[in-house]
């Protein structure tokens, strides 16, 4: 069976700490594959406020994502706190990638619980339809 490889940037410019809630819990006891992504989708959307922006107003347009993947590498329980690290990547024309890099906060030392990726689009809501990636967005996003 082929395997998903994520190859994550050498340096995040941006990361912020999550509590794992009960509500993230699956029947197995630990942090399912749908609050897992959950997770990215909470560690991204602080990424873009960090630089002023909301997933449906950045530079005048909103994002949809149009792919997701996902590697588990440790499992996740209640109580744990993760730190999420989110770097853009991989421009062009009409979106980017977003990399995630989910690590299991331990006394001692950080375990890599997950790696992700989503590839974004910009797309205009009003029109319904997919539209380049501002210039703006680049500038901010490839240098942050």
């Amino acid at each position: 069976m082929n395997r998903i490889k994520i190859r994550l940037p050498d340096n995040f410019s941006f990361s912020t700490t999550i509590a794992i809630r009960i509500t993230d819990l699956n029947y197995g006891g630990h942090v399912g594959n749908d609050s897992f992504l959950s997770l990215i989708h909470e560690a991204r959307q602080q990424f873009l406020l960090s630089f002023g922006y909301k997933e449906l107003s950045i530079a005048g347009i909103g994002l949809i994502m149009a792919d997701v993947a996902i590697e588990y590498k440790k499992e996740l329980n209640y109580g744990d706190a993760v730190k999420i690290s989110v770097a853009a990547d991989g421009f062009d024309k009409l979106g980017f990638d977003l990399l995630y890099k989910i690590e299991l906060i331990q006394s001692a030392e950080m375990l890599l619980a997950g790696k992700a990726k989503t590839g974004m689009l910009c797309f205009d809501y009003a029109q319904k339809k997919i539209v380049a990636v501002p210039d703006e967005v680049i500038k901010k996003l490839s240098a942050g």
